[in-house]
């Protein structure tokens, strides 16, 4: 499976971005999703989650402006971050999990950089 993701890049302080994160692979059925970031010399953090039996679960620090969604059809996870701030400024990684040939694995974007200027 090879996930990739896309959208990230450089917005004034209030702006919007949508990151896009696509997993490949014709046997792979995404089952939960985890967004997380990771600013200089910080540790990676968890800011958004969705899994089918839970439905979308959001850190503190974003809940009002991010917003998680799924396309199962397309294997296709997307976060859209409203109002953002520049702490929000972080690599934003996305982690997929599923059934892959009937294990369950999980798996990594490669990660896009978003800046939040003021």
């Amino acid at each position: 499976v090879h996930v990739v993701e896309s959208g990230g890049g450089l917005v004034q302080v209030g702006g919007s971005l949508t990151l896009s994160c696509a997993a490949s692979g014709s046997s792979f059925t995404l089952a939960v999703v985890g967004w997380y970031r990771q600013a200089a010399e910080n540790q990676r953090e968890l800011v958004a989650g969705f899994s089918s039996r839970v439905g979308p679960q959001y850190a503190d620090s974003v809940k009002g402006r991010f917003a998680v969604s799924v396309d199962n059809a397309k294997n296709t996870v997307f976060l859209q971050m409203n109002n953002l701030k520049p702490e929000d400024t972080a690599v934003y990684y996305c982690n997929v999990g599923g059934k892959d040939d009937d294990e369950w694995n999980t798996y990594w974007g490669q990660g896009t950089q978003v800046t939040v200027s003021s």
